[in-house]
């Protein structure tokens, strides 16, 4: 009989997954439903991002690339680090199968049996289950009774490091909350970083997806250069989710050692999609700029349906998700959402935050309405 690693053993299937595999089963049976469980961009990949990958491919593009990126996209990448007041150099960066890969190399480079990990919560799911593939232990502070803000936290966050804190996680804009932390926010977490000496990942891979507000790099703060790890990709803002590529921009030693695992395990990002990278950082603006304003309009819609049925949440500033406050067995709402009114929305509690749904506005205006809709009639508003 097989016996299975406990590392495996320690962590459960994706929660956002897990919905959306039930939402296509439904879907093979005939079933409409009104799927807000994906975090996907419903706009396809850009035509110029898209005509690059086919180029690269006709121009023999089909084999191995050098195991951290293609020259060109590590150029355009430390453009696009440096716009956000990141200094690295191409020696400082490494370009993985999309950015879920980027942070699971961090983590398993970083994190040894027993090591301490710092969460936000609400966090994004597979923060969790990548501390505990990596062996770490979980120290987790709750932003929700702050209305998902950080700074009014900063004092639970302060009691929550320590000099034993091994990697403290930011992720802005949030998902799942589309919280954006102030940079008087990022400050504390950079006094509290410098204070503990603990490493700091900075996810940013919405970072393009904002409304109104400036997101801040926390790796652009004073003393935070040296210990940060940023990540970013392109699955969100340009729609190529199913392309698998992302980076992570890191201090040079780590990144040796993260080239170790990722030599190793994916041996490079797939040759082809780097060139249409290198496209989608250069040429691409306008259609990140179509998309993130149709994004916040949905935002708007989404929120005032919502407030027209009494319903108050909190407005996300970015990404392309809302939480919303529903039963305290989160679990349960949601798969009677699924069930009876056919809308996929994800258990907050999967994100640390019991008594929420989180919901995705990265679907039409009229399937918003739609699911609004269905959630009224079938009394879970």
């Amino acid at each position: 009989m097989m016996e299975f690693a406990e590392r495996v053993r320690r962590v459960e299937p994706s929660a956002t997954i897990a919905i959306s595999d039930l939402a296509s089963g439904l879907e093979a049976d005939g079933v409409d439903v009104v799927d807000l469980s994906v975090g996907e961009p419903d706009f396809p990949t850009p035509e110029n991002v898209v005509a690059a990958g086919k180029e690269a491919i006709d121009a023999g593009h089909t084999g191995y690339a050098p195991s951290d990126g293609i020259p060109a996209l590590k150029s355009a990448i430390v453009e696009k680090l440096a716009a956000d007041g990141l200094d690295h150099d191409e020696s400082e960066v490494i370009v993985t199968p999309g950015g879920k890969q980027g942070l699971y190399e961090v983590f398993q480079t970083l994190i040894d049996e027993g090591s301490e990990i710092c969460l936000l919560d609400p966090a994004w799911v597979s923060y969790e289950a990548m501390a505990k593939l990596a062996g770490g232990s979980l120290t987790r502070v709750d932003l929700a009774s702050h209305d998902f803000r950080l700074e009014p936290a900063l004092d639970d966050l302060a009691d929550a490091v320590s000099d034993d804190t091994a990697l403290l996680v930011v992720n802005s804009p949030s998902n799942p909350t589309g919280a954006i932390y102030s940079e008087a926010a990022l400050e504390g977490v950079r006094d509290l970083a410098v204070e503990h000496d603990i490493t700091t990942i900075s996810d940013e891979i919405y970072k393009e997806l904002a409304y109104g507000v400036e997101p801040t790099s926390l790796g652009s703060l004073d003393g935070m250069s040296e210990r940060t790890v940023t990540l970013n990709g392109f699955s969100k803002a340009y729609s190529m989710t199913g392309w698998r590529l992302g980076y992570f921009a890191a201090p040079e030693a780590l990144v040796a050692e993260a080239g170790k695992l990722h030599s190793h395990s994916v041996t490079c990002a797939t040759h082809f999609v780097q060139h249409a990278g290198v496209e989608a950082l250069e040429n691409a603006d306008g259609a990140v700029a179509e998309m993130r304003e149709a994004f916040r309009e949905r935002r708007d819609v989404l929120v005032d349906l919502l407030a027209e049925h009494g319903v108050e949440v909190s407005t996300p500033d970015g990404a392309f998700y809302l939480m919303l406050p529903v039963d305290a067995d989160d679990q349960q709402w949601c798969e009677d959402a699924i069930e009876d009114a056919h809308v996929a929305t994800v258990p907050g509690s999967a994100f640390g935050a019991p008594g929420y749904a989180r919901l995705s506005y990265a679907a039409s205006e009229e399937r918003l309405r739609e699911a609004v809709e269905r959630l009224v009639e079938g009394g879970h508003l």
